[in-house]
């Protein structure tokens, strides 16, 4: 089950994409897809219906982030032993753990904003998971009951605030515009393994990043295990887990993105994002 969120920002309404591939608007039967809609109780009340008796949406209807209310957006770096290479660290012992502010979270097809002053604006291809069901000190074998499902993120980073400023990673992460996520929450059900999913990225037609979630060094539900030990995972919070090689700071010389860019983002089975780059006006 694909389940999305379309309309203008701060305005979406839930819906669901159907076996004809069109998308059907859900807002007469849920208020959004979040808080107990995304439990296994409410998955399975929406994967009884039939979509194609809904009112179909508007073609070309903006499609916003498939997830409402998100309290966390945490992120997992340094996730790919071969990513971890290209920035010239190793694997570390334990993942390492960043939050990306809730505000960067935005529509897969939302332009990324280049931030004033910025010349290392930086994309990354990740497989995030969504979670369903309050995690508290979860047990790894339990671990996979909590997730609701999975969408593609853009761990859009400006590797300069990232790292050559004083602090933690969180600043180089969350403006603006650089938290593309979806285009759809796949439901857990519909995904027979998050560890062997392709992954690839291209700027402006030309592929960077092309990889595998088999490579990730931790995978989901050691994940969900491991975060619910040090804070309580709720319903609507998004993990995202690592980027493969392949991006601008790990390229001898570096590549940046630039204003006029296109990027294009795809998991397996996940769908795909296009974002332009445009510099923020506001700049």
């Amino acid at each position: 089950m694909k389940l999305v969120r379309f309309g203008q920002p701060g305005a979406e309404r839930p819906g669901i994409l159907a076996s004809d591939g069109t998308l059907r608007d859900l807002s007469g039967l849920v208020p959004d897809i979040g808080g107990a809609v995304l439990s296994d109780q409410g998955l399975a009340m929406l994967r009884a219906l039939d979509p194609l008796v809904l009112p179909q949406v508007p073609e070309g209807a903006r499609l916003g982030p498939p997830v409402a209310g998100v309290g966390k957006f945490i992120c997992i770096g340094l996730n790919y032993a071969d990513h971890a290479a290209e920035s010239g660290m190793e694997v570390p012992p334990e993942p390492v753990i960043f939050m990306k502010a809730t505000s960067a979270i935005c529509g897969p097809d939302d332009p990324v904003l280049i931030p004033p002053g910025s010349e290392k604006t930086d994309w990354e291809v990740e497989l995030a998971f969504v979670i369903g069901k309050r995690a508290r000190h979860v047990p790894e074998e339990r671990a996979m009951e909590h997730v609701a499902g999975y969408m593609i993120a853009n761990d859009v980073s400006e590797r300069s605030f990232q790292i050559e400023h004083a602090g933690q990673w969180t600043k180089g992460k969350s403006y603006d515009h650089f938290g593309p996520v979806g285009p759809w929450l796949v439901t857990r059900d519909a995904v027979a393994d998050p560890q062997d999913l392709a992954m690839r990225c291209t700027v402006s037609g030309q592929v960077m990043q092309q990889g595998s979630t088999r490579t990730m060094v931790y995978g989901v539900g050691f994940l969900v295990s491991y975060l619910s030990r040090f804070m309580t995972l709720e319903p609507g919070d998004i993990v995202s887990t690592g980027t493969p090689p392949g991006v601008g700071m790990g390229m001898k010389p570096p590549r940046y993105l630039r204003a006029g860019d296109v990027l294009e983002l795809e998991v397996e089975g996940l769908g795909r994002q296009r974002q332009e780059v445009v510099a923020d006006p506001l700049g």
